[in-house]
């Protein structure tokens, strides 16, 4: 086994909606859109994380990454068969704990299985947990991206699903989440600076929110994420919920990189403001 211990940037965050006194936590809308922001924010943060420590684990196959001999948290070490350079088995350990960019704190493991290099076609990597937590909520389920190549536009595009997704909340509280997403590479890819990387979000996602109730995430205007960016800057997703008249549509704004948002449910608007980190809102 070789081990790398190395920092991973990851430019993802957690999101929280705020609210103001006369919002109630029980109000749907809120509620709803609370839950997806959330658990959009937990996913995505891993998509970051295992797709840094590739890069750091190419950087030290070629000679270019740091050394083995500096202690840093957390540490990637790598497994692969002794008669082929594939799969590779590459986990990414942060121990009791340990806080990274943007104040988020992670603990646990999380394990990757790759196929091949993740710029070529058709590589696929697997990713699981082992008691992996971010802030205090636990992580759980399997994740899967495949590298589709380059589509009519030449950009690179992934195929991401996630099973048996769920994180659960530092007071008990359940989320559940399926989901087929494809991931396009929008910028960044012909550069080594990771932070000028922007992404294109599509797809569907089913699951159970914290109250027990069944939801689905359609992204109806693509979504793009840039890493330099803590929050998504652009791009609406509808939010429809059992029980629930009217579906809820998110609205992350037109490219600004910033804090706000915009809720509509029923021909009403509410702005929104996405904070850094998850806390439950105890509003009256």
């Amino acid at each position: 086994r070789k081990k790398i211990n190395v920092m991973i940037a990851s430019a993802a965050i957690l999101l929280v909606i705020s609210c103001s006194k006369k919002d109630s936590l029980d109000d749907p809308a809120i509620n709803l859109a609370e839950n997806d922001a959330v658990t959009e924010a937990v996913f995505d943060d891993i998509f970051n994380s295992v797709d840094d420590a590739e890069i750091r684990l190419e950087d030290y196959l070629k000679g270019e990454g740091k050394s083995a001999e500096v202690e840093t948290c957390p540490s990637v070490t790598f497994d692969r068969p002794p008669d082929s350079n594939w799969p590779k088995t590459v986990t990414i350990d942060y121990g009791t704990g340990c806080t990274g960019f943007y104040d988020n704190t992670r603990s646990g493991k999380i394990i990757i299985t790759l196929t091949g290099p993740r710029l070529e076609e058709g590589s696929v990597k697997t990713v699981t947990f082992d008691n992996y937590y971010i802030n205090g909520i636990k992580v759980e389920g399997t994740k899967q991206v495949t590298n589709l190549g380059l589509n009519d536009d030449q950009k690179m595009e992934f195929s991401l699903t996630l099973t048996g997704g769920k994180i659960t909340l530092e007071d008990g509280q359940v989320i559940e989440r399926s989901f087929e997403r494809q991931r396009v590479w929008m910028a960044g890819k012909e550069t080594p600076n990771i932070w000028d990387d922007e992404f294109q979000i599509t797809g569907t996602a089913t699951g159970v929110n914290r109250n027990g109730t069944g939801y689905t995430n359609t992204i109806i205007t693509p979504v793009l994420l840039k890493r330099s960016c803590r929050f998504a800057v652009s791009g609406v997703i509808k939010l429809e919920i059992e029980g629930l008249a009217e579906p809820v549509e998110l609205d992350y704004g037109d490219g600004e990189c910033d804090a706000a948002a915009v809720i509509t449910m029923g021909g009403k608007s509410k702005e929104i403001t996405l904070r850094y980190r998850y806390t439950l809102c105890n509003c009256r």
